[in-house]
């Protein structure tokens, strides 16, 4: 009777095992073959190979574009030309773990997305100051990196970032081995459709999840987001702010009045941490102002970069 018991129940955590694994998307390995699909170019940087694209005229100032929480640096597709058209050199990258850069198995804290960072910027030469653009979960690592190296940091741009205090995982995705099961087959399979609540009007972008797909088949994707999560968990972001506001660096916020994924709200607490911030609400945009209203969103980072234009700088060195 035990031996029928515990054949029983071997075989329901099998099968349980099973269907978790058959939910999982994650089936490829990024390598030479597949990484070949990309466009752009890599870095082997010291914790892994970093895809990235480098546009605009080599004398330009330099912007370094920084992606949220999942999606991959493609969210930048149309600040990008805007930029490079008007003159700017501008460097976009895949943070660990997303897009086709590598998932290493490590911690997904901010030191190794700071850390990323710092190996970008220095890889592509740029050691003169820069103007930093984050976007949402970009927010705090361009902040953090803004208070930690204000030397290589010309102006400081925010788009509706992630503010208060981040939260965790439910308590049994934080289980070792099993956490990770669990999320893959109950998180990961709907995060592609869920990126569409990010939008006010979500049928205009009807290729978005589908983009979105295209990383969640690459091992490692999964747990990368898990363990960010995990390690953000109770990490009180308007601190990270307020150091990066203590740099006296010029700052814009920018937030869509209709984000439901960062509430406008919580623009009162980055604006009290950086009092020097330029503020501009949006509307009829939700988390990405920067793509449902660029007729808006364009002009104000524009303007902003052009007041902290040095006309007595000397142009970088082409590179």
């Amino acid at each position: 009777m035990l031996r029928r018991l515990l054949l029983i129940t071997l075989g329901l955590i099998v099968g349980l095992v099973g269907y978790l694994k058959a939910r999982d998307p994650e089936h490829l390995a990024l390598d030479a073959t597949t990484r070949a699909q990309a466009l752009g170019a890599f870095f082997t940087l010291r914790d892994g190979a970093t895809h990235y694209k480098l546009e605009g005229p080599e004398t330009g100032q330099r912007v370094m574009l920084v992606h949220g929480f999942s999606v991959p640096s493609y969210i930048w597709d149309s600040t990008a030309v805007a930029l490079t058209v008007a003159g700017y050199r501008v460097a976009r990258y895949d943070t660990f773990g997303r897009g086709f850069s590598d998932r290493p198995d490590t911690a997904y804290d901010l030191e190794l997305f700071e850390r990323q960072l710092t190996d970008m910027l220095d890889s592509l030469g740029w050691r003169e100051p820069v103007h930093l653009m984050g976007l949402s979960f970009g927010g705090p690592i361009t902040a953090g990196f803004t208070s930690r190296h204000p030397e290589r940091v010309k102006s400081l741009t925010l788009v509706d970032p992630a503010a208060g205090t981040m939260g965790g995982v439910p308590w049994y995705m934080s289980l070792p081995v099993v956490g990770e099961l669990l999320w893959q087959a109950m998180a990961v399979p709907g995060m592609a459709d869920g990126q569409l609540t990010d939008f006010v009007a979500p049928a205009k972008w009807p290729d978005w999840p589908d983009r979105y797909r295209v990383q969640m088949q690459y091992a490692g994707f999964g747990r990368a987001l898990l363990r960010t999560r995990i390690a953000a968990a109770g990490t009180v972001l308007d601190s990270l702010y307020a150091a990066a506001g203590r740099t006296q660096k010029p700052a814009l916020l920018i937030w869509g009045k209709e984000d439901q994924t960062v509430p406008i709200a919580m623009a009162e607490g980055i604006k009290a941490a950086i009092p020097q911030i330029q503020f501009h609400a949006v509307d009829k945009a939700g988390h990405l102002p920067h793509m449902e209203r660029t007729d808006v969103v364009n002009p104000l980072l524009l303007d902003f970069l052009r007041t902290q234009s040095d006309s007595t700088t000397t142009a970088p060195t082409p590179r």
